[in-house]
């Protein structure tokens, strides 16, 4: 597949993002039990064991995140159109994303996920992805929120071999989060191998693989391996994961330098991982991240902004 940097653009900037998750209600579940909403008004949850996270910002105060009001937001900062995924952490909100992308579909592309130890899985996936026809299956297998949080498995074995394949013959975008660097459920190698079974399909993997500032050497590394001709990255959370940065965000603007130089920018996607990346910034600040990084060329910014993610996600 070629990159989308290697030919000249006469259009002005857009922008794509491609990690959003809408919340219709809150019903997470994680390591500490199921998750929900404490309804004050403050963007805080309580897990089952007692501990409590601040989970949204306070403008979504309700505990709910509509697509309008993340349509407001995209229209604030010239976003053209989203990726909304999801994760444990909010639980599954499938059915209303697949509402949102039927009600906006010139706006949203909707991502479902599944737990692939349910008894009914081949019902769930066939109402999900054949009668539904979501074109997006999102995987997120941390030990924090995800998959892993109850099971243990390989993501290179013969339950994960399942999805894949099922995701190929679907002809399904592969998103997966494989979690903290350092955890578990951080099978980079297992993923390679996992990868190199199906050429053919498209993956991309979240948040440029959750690294903080002391795994530079294993991020290195760890692109190395997936520097894979159908795996792409996005950008969502980098930030916070590489806190403590603040705009213009400096250390996260030298692990972009990292993967532009093993991987190349072409292989990298604009994401926010709205709604919880306003708990620290402004939106418009993160497309500033990029817009303002002087290590980037004009051409880079409107691939990792854009083109990109059009390429990967929307072009089907």
């Amino acid at each position: 597949m070629n990159g989308c940097c290697g030919y000249e653009m006469e259009v002005a900037m857009k922008v794509i993002d491609a990690h959003v998750h809408l919340i219709q209600c809150v019903a997470g579940t994680g390591s500490g039990g199921e998750l929900r909403y404490c309804d004050q008004g403050d963007g805080m949850a309580r897990y089952a064991n007692g501990t409590l996270v601040q989970l949204l910002p306070k403008e979504f105060g309700d505990g709910r995140v509509t697509p309008e009001q993340v349509l407001q937001i995209m229209d604030e900062n010239d976003v053209e159109k989203a990726v909304l995924l999801q994760g444990n952490y909010y639980g599954f909100q499938n059915l209303y994303s697949y509402d949102a992308m039927q009600k906006y579909p010139d706006r949203f592309l909707a991502a479902a996920s599944y737990d692939p130890f349910s008894r009914d899985v081949s019902g769930i996936r066939k109402y999900l992805f054949e009668e539904l026809k979501i074109p997006v299956v999102k995987f997120e297998v941390s030990t924090g929120s995800g998959l892993m949080c109850n099971h243990e498995f390989r993501l290179d074995g013969e339950m994960m071999e399942d999805c894949y394949s099922y995701a190929e013959q679907q002809k399904q975008v592969f998103v997966i989060d494989i979690g903290k660097c350092g955890s578990e459920s951080w099978q980079v190698q297992e993923l390679r191998t996992a990868i190199l079974r199906h050429p053919e399909m498209k993956f991309v993997v979240c948040h440029l693989l959750a690294c903080s500032q002391a795994d530079r050497d294993r991020l290195e590394a760890g692109l190395r391996l997936l520097k894979l001709p159908n795996v792409w990255f996005d950008l969502a959370a980098v930030t916070h994961n590489c806190r403590p940065d603040s705009f213009p965000y400096p250390k996260s603007l030298e692990f972009l330098q990292i993967a532009k130089n093993i991987v190349g920018a072409d292989r990298l996607m604009f994401g926010t991982d709205l709604p919880s990346a306003l708990k620290r910034d402004t939106y418009k600040h993160y497309i500033e991240m990029i817009t303002e990084a002087d290590m980037l060329t004009a051409r880079e910014k409107e691939c990792i902004l854009h083109d990109t993610a059009e390429e990967v996600f929307f072009r089907r």
